[in-house]
């Protein structure tokens, strides 16, 4: 049978084309003939059939701002086409994998190889009850697109679609490529850089989007094809809850000043009333469906006694039901329930408390159903509903909050200085005494709501808290439950906020804890120390109450952009590992239930790279089944922009996490040899003196600033939240996004592979054996995901461009980085070649095509954007091209930071 009509090289072929007409019809023919000649003269010197790049620069020397404008503007919008175009491809082998049966990573393959493994019923039960995992959605500012630019994207994508999946006359194919060529149109003429800094507001609704038009559809076909697999092997294993989806946009405040309680609030109540929308349409849709009449069937007690219990609670509503829908109780019912759905949000009674009433419902329709021979209705209609508002509830994403832990010390300290108390002077340890023995009596310490004469900061962190209270009586304990702390290095930062939420109301110990408090360890003193610090906590008599009433699961955050940025990419990765490993023994000795919370960045250097594979590279001894890490920037556009890749997505999570938790069960402590921990450990010494010395040599700040555009993504309308910490121009201030953003924009991805070499060079110097490393990369996932990983860093790296930009540095800052930046990197290549024994980075063919496709693309908007930072005086519309080609390079990079 066959699938597609059409194929990539079609759809770039024929989208570049148009492209190449809109630009021609909007501007001019001389505009349209520079854009080729750029164009031909990259993929000449790409293909070998010129010399050197001489031309390209000699054409961009020779036009005007103007057209400069023109040039930006048309191959930002060539790659976000062309970006459609493989989204396109990736969705053709998706589905031509799955109906072939050649699907990797696949649902399929894990259940039938635990079948051959001889896991029996129990096991596999006992596997799918451990598993629960939490994709966190934040609003880094790593989203270069507008969201007027990605809904017209989108409805181009949804145009290639029709176009690959149906078929068609040629008139009707016609009016298809006639919605094209509009949107196509309509896209050149909308602006790319926005006007302004997005608010969280914006970001918050962007997040939405995702849950609200794909995510929300996509999770009961996930269900219902795991119910399907697993019923075949084992038809007496129930399939539990697996996902939850969590959101840090509208209520991440660290170190964005512009998340303010109102916004949280406004994010709240948005996000309920778009869920419940949801749900109404759903049981409106549902109803066309089930109209059955009942004169005709035994509906059955449960469900008649859930239809009495609601004509009783709606008596009005349910004469109007029955008047309307005469003999068909299934209907009376479903409008009952799209009543109480609407009375949720206002004063009326009779609304639903909670979603599990609603799942209470829809089970006894179910029931029902199944009883009347209708089984294969519910099947279709009502358990998906059902598996939507297990994992959605009323708040479509629960909330996490955040602040940095220094706001919470500093807020107590002044608001116990109202009181009397003098908490800054404390150490420690009577730090520690003092915020327990707070939470353990019953009278409350502060007003948080009247604090007295303290600073604006301190009244938000008290207004935070008290409000948090509100939320959780308004929207309920689940929309917002989780604190996170960032910065966190000593027990002292958990019980404060333990104590904050304690004065609010959201705890009452012994009885009630209303908030997971996540410390959020991302330092090396941090990581060291957190035997000292997580021990601390589990003894705390206050602290020990909390874990009891919160199931005994401790949730941890581990930091992996930070930690990079400090100690580079081979150091940070065996640091977190080792760290892992470390947390695991920790909880073990306590008997606390551990959730490593991963965050994670889009890029390779931030903890980024397939997620799948990271979460099968985990130590044994951290997969307890539940699993939380981060989603940002353009990934969450890449993962969960298209509903078949995002179906693909999520079947890859939970295929990852399913066999990791299986593993975890037959072999709960990780067996790694010793000499493969003494590799690492003289790998990463080396590796991590080597970035440090890099990073500390006077000079490479000031480099690093002339030969990276970052001071153009400092002022970039990406996000809400401010590029720096303190508006400092050091590497230690600045945050990880920009850093990594800067050098991914000059074609050096730096953080992810500088050093790694000098390491893998220090353990064989060191009398280091390459037939190990060889070894530890076939063998420990661990390792092997790190280099592979590494590659493609390395793989997306072009110094001959990144060659230009340090051109634009001091000379003698040149000479003294450029070169040490080069000899690492070839060094890089060779090893990573050697220890993997292939003859090339990337493992995977359609990465390789993707990129020999794009970077003779890319070469232009590089060549422009160093033409243009070259200038010492720019006009306002030279500024704006320039924020311009850092979209298209990010656009064709596939990646900011």
């Amino acid at each position: 049978m066959k699938l597609h009509n059409r194929n990539v090289r079609q759809d770039v072929r024929e989208l570049g084309a148009l492209l190449g007409t809109v630009l021609e019809s909007q501007t001019s023919t001389a505009d349209f003939e520079t854009v080729e000649d750029l164009r031909t003269a990259a993929i000449a010197y790409r293909d070998g059939s010129a010399p050197s790049r001489q031309p390209l620069h000699d054409v961009l020397e020779s036009i005007q701002p103007e057209r400069e404008s023109v040039v930006a503007r048309a191959f930002t919008t060539y790659f976000e086409l062309i970006n459609l175009a493989e989204e396109r491809e990736r969705v053709r082998a998706v589905r031509t994998s799955s109906q072939e049966g050649t699907l990797e990573d696949s649902l399929d393959e894990t259940i039938a190889e635990l079948a051959a493994d001889d896991a029996d019923s129990e096991t596999v039960q006992g596997v799918l009850d451990d598993v629960l995992i939490e994709p966190t959605f934040t609003a880094h500012p790593t989203e270069a697109r507008r969201k007027t630019v990605k809904a017209k994207l989108r409805s181009i994508a949804d145009d290639l679609e029709t176009l690959d999946e149906r078929r068609m006359t040629d008139r009707e194919e016609g009016h298809v490529w006639t919605r094209v060529d509009a949107e196509v149109t309509s896209l050149w003429q909308t602006p790319q850089v926005r006007n302004r800094r997005p608010e969280p507001t914006d970001e918050a609704r962007n997040v939405q989007w995702y849950l609200e038009n794909t995510l929300f559809d996509v999770v009961g076909e996930v269900y219902s094809e795991l119910e399907e697999i697993v019923s075949e092997e084992y038809p007496n294993v129930d399939v539990p809850k697996l996902f939850e989806f969590r959101s840090w946009a509208g209520s991440d405040r660290d170190g964005n000043p512009f998340v303010t309680p109102e916004v949280t609030t406004e994010t709240l109540e948005r996000q309920r009333a778009v869920v419940l929308g949801k749900y109404r349409t759903a049981l409106k849709r549902l109803s066309g469906v089930l109209s059955q009449d009942g004169s005709r069937i035994e509906t059955g007690k449960a469900f008649a006694e859930s239809l009495a219990d609601d004509r009783e609670r709606l008596p009005v509503v349910a004469d109007e039901a029955e008047e309307r829908y005469p003999d068909e109780p299934y209907r009376q019912k479903l409008k009952l329930m799209r009543e109480r759905l609407d009375r949720i949000e206002d004063v009326r009674p009779g609304g639903y408390e909670d979603h599990e009433r609603l799942i209470d419902d829809l089970e006894a329709i179910a029931e029902s159903l199944e009883r009347n021979g209708a089984g294969k209705v519910a099947d279709a209609f009502v358990e998906p509903l059902i598996r939507q508002v297990d994992t959605f509830g009323f708040s479509l994403a629960s909330l996490d909050l955040r602040d940095h832990r220094e706001m919470h010390t500093q807020a107590i300290h002044e608001a116990l200085e109202q009181e009397g108390f003098d908490y800054q002077s404390l150490d420690e340890d009577e730090r520690v005494d003092l915020l327990t023995d707070a939470v353990l009596q019953e009278e409350p310490v502060l007003d948080l709501e009247s604090p007295g004469d303290v600073s604006d900061d301190t009244k938000r962190v008290l207004t935070r808290f008290a409000k948090l209270a509100d939320w959780q009586r308004e929207y309920g304990v689940g929309a917002i439950d989780t604190y996170a702390i960032s910065m966190t290095e000593e027990p002292s930062h958990v019980l404060e906020v333990l104590f904050l939420a304690d004065q609010a109301g959201v705890v009452s110990l012994p009885d009630h804890c209303g908030l997971d408090i996540v410390p959020l360890l991302e330092t090396e003193s941090a990581l060291n120390g957190a035997r000292r610090i997580m021990g601390t906590l589990f003894e705390n008599e206050a602290y020990s109450q909390v874990l009891e009433v919160r199931n005994g699961v401790q949730e941890i955050m581990l930091g992996y952009s930070d930690s990079n940025k400090e100690n580079g990419v081979l150091a940070a990765n065996w640091d977190l590992y080792k760290n892992q490993r470390r947390l695991a023994d920790i909880t073990d000795d306590h008997d606390v239930t551990m959730r490593l919370f991963h965050g994670r960045g889009g890029s390779i250097s931030r903890g980024g790279g397939p997620m799948n594979q990271a979460m099968l590279a985990l130590p044994n001894e951290t997969v307890t089944g539940q699993i939380k890490f981060t989603e940002q920037g353009e990934a969450i556009a890449e993962k969960y922009g298209n509903t078949r890749i995002a179906e693909r997505n999520l079947e890859q999570m939970l295929d990852a996490q399913i066999r990791s938790r299986h593993n975890a069960l037959l072999e709960p402590e990780e067996h790694v040899p010793e000499e493969w921990v003494d590799a690492m450990d003289t790998m990463c010494a080396a590796a991590r003196e080597e970035y440090r010395d890099l990073l500390n040599t006077d000079g490479f700040v000031s480099y690093f600033e002339q030969a990276t555009p970052i001071t153009v993504i400092e002022n970039l309308n990406l996000g809400s939240r401010p590029a720096s910490r303190s508006g400092e121009r050091t590497v230690e201030d600045l945050r990880a996004i920009p850093w990594v953003f800067s050098w991914t924009q000059s074609r050096c991805i730096l953080p992810g592979w500088y050093s790694l070499a000098s390491g893998m060079e220090a353990y064989l110097d060191d009398g280091g054996d390459r037939e190990l490393l060889k070894e530890m990369y076939q063998e420990w996932p661990f390792f092997r995901t790190t280099l592979d990983n590494a590659a493609l860093s390395l793989a997306r790296t072009d110094l001959e461009i990144t060659a230009e930009y340090a051109d634009l540095a001091d000379e003698d800052l040149r000479e003294q980085f450029f070169p040490r930046v080069s000899e690492e990197y070839e060094s890089g290549v060779e090893l990573v070649l050697d220890v993997s024994d292939r003859n090339r980075l990337l493992k995977r063919d359609w990465l390789g095509d993707s990129l020999r496709r794009r970077n003779p693309y890319v070469d232009p908007l590089n060549l422009l954007q160093t033409h243009l930072l070259a200038q010492t005086h720019r006009t306002p519309a030279e500024e704006k091209t320039l924020r311009l080609t850092v979209k298209g390079i990010a656009a064709g990079m596939k990646n900011t930071g």
